[in-house]
């Protein structure tokens, strides 16, 4: 994904520029690179390709806010892999780049699940924002259209397919593949990680639901409030039985207001075929929410790919440089 928004930052520079937005690379960091740093910009095009160009290692930096210091960055973006329980160590860097005094923008759900509050909050003591687009259904608006289209609306839930893995799977069961020929296809196409448990046992999920109700409906959500069934306990025969009915299986994640917080849920059901949900099929995803002004209002992204959650990175990066101007 890294690679990707590298590619989409060079495609569009004209158009950046347009806006008085310049950029440069200065500074990654990442377990197989290291620490990387070049104050005076990394050749982007081979950034592109996943090459540092010019190797400006920094082997004497060993944490990451003096790799901050050190590019001289003004923006992180923050996309290591998510660890669902903690939401480390990408808290710890987001923390430390808002301290350094820059713009973060994250791709990983955990820091918003485990630390929202505090990180907005340090976020506006710097003079600097906390944006997070990219964390749930790729490049969507879905934060971004409640925080800036929707004022004084009241969000009672929502509903929808947030987990691209198993619906990949699932609609290769109905195709007629077994349950792992179908996490096989989910890996060769790069949606599934080579371990998917997190995706297979609701997890991915359940962060997914957890963050949408922390941020729009602001109510912090344990995670182990959210109610998880993942897909480990079906196969094909009943996914393709559940298609021929009229009722296929989708992993749906479901939230709603009660009287005393948020009720929310990840688990395999059986939807109407007249259900939108039943037609969101592979890397496709939907969310319906229902509000007090909108009774249902959907959002549907159909197969995205690495570019998608790279261009909501890149718009949350718009964001951020713009209204630090305009302050």
């Amino acid at each position: 994904m890294n690679r990707a928004l590298v590619r989409l930052l060079e495609a569009k520079r004209a158009a950046l520029g347009r806006r008085g937005i310049g950029w440069r690379v200065t500074g990654i960091a990442s377990r197989r690179l290291g620490w990387i740093v070049d104050e005076s910009g990394l050749e982007a095009e081979s950034l592109g390709r996943g090459e540092t160009g010019v190797r400006a290692s920094a082997p004497h930096l060993t944490h990451v806010g003096k790799w901050l210091q050190a590019a001289g960055a003004d923006v992180l973006f923050e996309a290591t892999s998510l660890v669902p329980l903690n939401g480390q160590p990408a808290i710890e860097h987001i923390r430390a780049a808002l301290e350094h005094g820059a713009h973060a923008i994250t791709a990983n759900k955990g820091p918003v699940v485990h630390a929202y509050e505090e990180l907005q909050a340090l976020a506006g003591a710097r003079g600097r924002r906390f944006l997070c687009e990219s964390t749930v259904m790729d490049g969507a608006p879905v934060f971004s259209l409640f925080r800036e289209s929707l004022p004084v609306i009241e969000l009672r839930g929502f509903h929808g397919v947030l987990n691209s893995t198993t619906n990949v799977m699932l609609s290769g069961m109905e195709e007629g593949l077994s349950f792992e020929e179908s996490l096989r296809r989910a890996q060769e196409i790069g949606v599934a990680e080579s371990d998917a448990s997190h995706d297979i046992e609701g997890w991915d999920a359940a962060v997914k639901v957890a963050a949408l109700v922390r941020v729009l409906m602001g109510v912090p959500l344990p995670l182990d409030q959210v109610q998880r069934e993942g897909i480990a306990a079906l196969n094909g025969e009943q996914v393709r039985a559940a298609r021929r009915e009229g009722k296929p299986y989708k992993l749906v994640c479901r939230a709603r207001r009660t009287g005393n917080g948020v009720r929310a849920s990840v688990r395999p059901e059986q939807v109407p075929a007249s259900d939108p949900l039943a037609g969101i099929m592979g890397t496709s995803s939907m969310v319906c929410f229902e509000t007090d002004m909108l009774p249902r209002l959907a959002i549907t992204e159909i197969d995205p790919g690495v570019d998608a959650t790279a261009y909501g990175m890149l718009a949350d990066f718009v964001r951020a440089v713009e209204g630090a101007t305009d302050r």
